[in-house]
C-alpha cells in the first residue's frame, strides 16, 4: 500500500493486538474485518513536492520510500486539497490550519537536475537505510532517458505512471487531455535501460490504469517487474467512482472527511484481499496456457508479443507498434532480473556519529553528550542518519536526551536534514543547498570561523532551498540565505541575515526573521505563517507577490515580541552583531520591519490590525 502524499498517523504504525470477535479494534473503530496482527502502516511512503507529513518517523516506518516526480492522471501539476477538505484531523498530519488550502508546488524545489534528484535519494537512504528508495515518473516521450538517469542516481525502483490512472486532485483537463499510456512509457524505459545495461540496478514498476490479469502479463512482457493498483483496488473496497473526490461529498465514504458520510464505508480488507487473488489466478491461467511456471520467466519477453492479424480498421491501419514488439531480446541472458535489496550511501560520517558509544549511551538513556567534529563538503546529509535511528526508537518526540554536536568546515547539501527535537547542530563554517530540509524539531546554528575579515551580514553563509518542507525544530544562520529559503515551511522557525529571490514560498507555517535584503516575489502561494522582513532601503513592497499574502508593519505588542524573542535567541546562538545592533537600537528598527501575513494569519494576536492599518502592496 501507498500513504499518498498527505503524511500518515502514527497510531498506523502500531500493529494491532485488540481485534475482538467482530473484527472490530478500539484504535481504529471505524473499520472493519480486522485481526490481529492487522496493521495499517503503509508499506511505501511518498514524498512528493510538497513534503506534507513527511517526518523522521514517517519515514522510519517506510519499507519503501517513493518520490513522486509526477502522476500520470496530472503530469506536471501538484496535488491540491481544497480548503474545505482540511479538517482538524488532515491539518494536524499536515502540519497546517483546518480550512486552509494546500497546495503541492508543480516541481520539487529541491530537484532541478538529475544531481539533485541523486541528494533526494541520498538523503532517504541516509535517514533509514533499510528502505528501497523508488521514484515515480510519467509515461512520456522521451522517459527512457530521464530513467536512465533516474537509475545512475541510485533509485531502487523506477516507476511508470501512464495516463489511464485516477487521482481526485487533477483538473479535469488534465484527466482527459495530459499524460501517455503506460504500454509507451514502459517499454522505451526497459529498452534504454537495457541498452545501456542499466536494468539490474533497478526494479520496473508499472501502473496507470490496471485492472485484470491480462493487464499484468502485458506489462510483463514489456519489462515490468512489479505492478500498481489504484481506482480498480479502491473499487474493490466500495468505490462507486461517483467523481466527487474533491467535493468531500463521497457517497460511500471513502474520499470524504465528513464522519456522517465516513460511517457509510462498507469496506473491509478481504475485499481487497480475494480481488487480488483472482487477479493472480487470471495470471496463473494464461501463463499454463503460454507454458510457463512463473511471471517472472516471461518478464522482458516481448518476443512473445505480435500483432493481431486480420484486423480491417481504417484508424489503426498505419500504426506501428514496433515501439512495443521489437525490444532487446531477453530469452538467454535473464541476470538482469537480479537486484541488490537496498542500494547503499556507502562510508558516511552518521556511521561514525551512531558508532561513537558516548553518543550510542546518550540514545539508550536519553542522557547529554557533546561532540566536536570536522566535515569537508563531502559530507552530505550530516545528522540525518543520526535522527532516524532516534525516530526509530523514540518516535516524532520521545527522545528527552540532548545530542550537541559542534562541527567545523563546510558542509555539504542537507545539512541538518530531518533534525529532531534533542539535537542541537552547531556549524562554524558555511553549508551548501538544503540546510534544515524536512527538520522536525532541535536547533540548528550557522555561524561563520572566529576570526573573519567580513560581514556576515553582508555574505552567503547557507545555499538554496533551506527548510524545504520543515515541520519544526529553528534555524540561526549569521549570514544570508540563498533562494527559495523556507519554501513549503510548515512549522520550522528561523532567523537569517538575507535571502534570495522566493523566500516563503508556499509556505503553510512558522516563523520567519529576516533581518537583511530579500529578492523578489516573496509569499508566492504562502498559506499560513508569518514572516518578518527588515526594510531599511523602503523597497520591500515591490519584492512581494501580493496574490494571496498582504503585508503590514508590527502594530501589536504580541507581534513585537514574538520578534525581538527570535532576534535575542538568535544573538544568543550565533553573536550576530547585526541582530545586536538592532536590538541595541529597538525602537529605531522596529518601524521599519514588515509582516507578511497570509489570510489565514489575519485575524492572529500577532497580526490582528484593522484592515485600514495595512500597507497595500503595489507591485
Amino acid at each position: 500500500s501507498n500513504s499518498g502524499e498527505g503524511g500518515e498517523d502514527a497510531t498506523r504504525f502500531k500493529v494491532l493486538d485488540d481485534v475482538n470477535a467482530e473484527g472490530l479494534s478500539t484504535l481504529f473503530p471505524h473499520l472493519k474485518g480486522l485481526r490481529n496482527g492487522d496493521t495499517a502502516s503503509s508499506a511505501i511512503k511518498q514524498v512528493a513536492s510538497g513534503r506534507f507529513g513527511v517526518t523522521p518517523e514517517y519515514l522510519m516506518n517506510a519499507k519503501q520510500i517513493e518520490i513522486k516526480m509526477a502522476q500520470g492522471a496530472k503530469p506536471g501539476e501538484g496535488g491540491q486539497l481544497p480548503g474545505k477538505k482540511v479538517s482538524a484531523y488532515i491539518a494536524t498530519l499536515r502540519r497546517s490550519k483546518p480550512g486552509v488550502s494546500l497546495i503541492s508546488p508543480p516541481p520539487h524545489h529541491d530537484i532541478y537536475s538529475i544531481e539533485d534528484l541523486a541528494q533526494l535519494i541520498f538523503d532517504l537512504h541516509q535517514i533509514n537505510p533499510n528502505a528501497g528508495v523508488s521514484v515515480k515518473l510519467v509515461a512520456e516521450i522521451g522517459i527512457g532517458t530521464i530513467a536512465a538517469g533516474v537509475a545512475k542516481a541510485n533509485a531502487d525502483v523506477i516507476q511508470i505512471s501512464g495516463h489511464d490512472g485516477g487521482t481526485g486532485a487533477s483538473p479535469l483537463s488534465s484527466i482527459k487531455h495530459a499524460g501517455s499510456p503506460w504500454e509507451l512509457g514502459l517499454s522505451e524505459v526497459h529498452r534504454v535501460l537495457m541498452t545501456n545495461q542499466l536494468r539490474d540496478r533497478v526494479t520496473l514498476r508499472v501502473d496507470g490504469g490496471l485492472k485484470t490479469g491480462w493487464d499484468i502479463l502485458m506489462a510483463a512482457l514489456m519489462g515490468a517487474e512489479e505492478f500498481g493498483f489504484g481506482s480498480i483496488a479502491m473499487i474493490a473496497e466500495g468505490c462507486i467512482m461517483a467523481r466527487i473526490c474533491h467535493t468531500n461529498s463521497c457517497p460511500v465514504g471513502v474520499a470524504t472527511q465528513q464522519e456522517k458520510l465516513r460511517k457509510r464505508f462498507t469496506g473491509i480488507p478481504e475485499n481487497v484481499v480475494n480481488f487480488f487473488w483472482f487477479i493472480a489466478e487470471e495470471v496463473r491461467s494464461i501463463l499454463a496456457k503460454l507454458g510457463y511456471r512463473s511471471l517472472s520467466e516471461v518478464m522482458g519477453r516481448a518476443d512473445l508479443l505480435k500483432v493481431r492479424e486480420n484486423v480491417q480498421l481504417t484508424k489503426t491501419a498505419a500504426l506501428n507498434l514496433d515501439c512495443l514488439l521489437k525490444l532487446p531480446d531477453t530469452r538467454s541472458d535473464r541476470g538482469w532480473l537480479n537486484h541488490e535489496t537496498v542500494h547503499s550511501n556507502g562510508s558516511v560520517l552518521d556511521d561514525v556519529l551512531l558508532d561513537d558509544r558516548e553518543i550510542q549511551a546518550t540514545i539508550r538513556n536519553q542522557g547529554t553528550v557533546t561532540k566536536t567534529i570536522k566535515l569537508v563538503n563531502t559530507d552530505r546529509t550530516v545528522g540525518a542518519r543520526l535522527a532516524g535511528a532516534i525516530a526509530d526508537r523514540y518516535g516524532n518526540t520521545g527522545f528527552e536526551g540532548q545530542i550537541n554536536l559542534m562541527f567545523n568546515g563546510s558542509a555539504g547539501q542537507s545539512f541538518g536534514a530531518f533534525n529532531l527535537p534533542g539535537m542541537t547542530l552547531t556549524l562554524r563554517g558555511e553549508a551548501n543547498d538544503y540546510v534544515g530540509k524536512g527538520m522536525h524539531g532541535g536547533e540548528i546554528i550557522i555561524k561563520p570561523p572566529a576570526k573573519t575579515g567580513y560581514d556576515p551580514a553582508t555574505n552567503v553563509i547557507i545555499g538554496n532551498t533551506c527548510l524545504y518542507g520543515a515541520t519544526g525544530g529553528i534555524l540561526f544562520a549569521n549570514g544570508q540565505a540563498g533562494e527559495r529559503f523556507a519554501v513549503r515551511n510548515s512549522m520550522g522557525k528561523a532567523v537569517i541575515e538575507g535571502a534570495g529571490d522566493h523566500a516563503c514560498e508556499y509556505m503553510t507555517g512558522g516563523v520567519i526573521v529576516c533581518l537583511g535584503k530579500t529578492g523578489r516575489n516573496v509569499g508566492a502561494g504562502m498559506t499560513g505563517g508569518i514572516a518578518y522582513f527588515l526594510d531599511e532601503d523602503g523597497d520591500f513592497p515591490a519584492r512581494v507577490n501580493n496574490e494571496i499574502v498582504s503585508i503590514q508593519r508590527v502594530c501589536t505588542p504580541e507581534g513585537e515580541a514574538q520578534l525581538q524573542d527570535l532576534i535575542s535567541l538568535h544573538v544568543d546562538r550565533t553573536g550576530s552583531e547585526k541582530a545586536k545592533i538592532i536590538l541595541a537600537s529597538w525602537s529605531e528598527y522596529l518601524p521599519k520591519f514588515y509582516q507578511v501575513v497570509p489570510p489565514s494569519e489575519a485575524e492572529t494576536p500577532q497580526a490582528s490590525v484593522g484592515a485600514e492599518e495595512k500597507v497595500a502592496v503595489k507591485v
